[in-house]
């Protein structure tokens, strides 16, 4: 017997690293770069809403406006 047949946990662990990716039309490596620019762009997004909170004036709709574009690209992923 294989590891995967001695360990059902383990071979669905594995799986779930190509099903996610698979199920919205990408590759692992191709989905780990969209997580990766879209976890960045949120800690950009952070950053003006932390300086915001400090400075009311300065960035005014930045997060707002850069979180409803996130939401419609995610939107139009989901429908495509």
């Amino acid at each position: 017997m294989s590891a995967s047949q001695t360990n059902p946990a383990r071979t669905g662990f594995f799986a779930s690293f190509k099903a996610h990716p698979a199920s919205v039309g990408e590759s692992y490596f191709g989905h780990m770069l969209f997580a990766s620019r879209f976890a960045a762009r949120l800690f950009a997004i952070a950053i003006a809403a932390l300086i915001h909170a400090i400075v009311p004036a300065w960035f005014e709709t930045t997060a707002s406006d850069h979180i409803k574009a996130m939401a419609d690209e995610m939107a139009a992923r989901k429908a495509g």
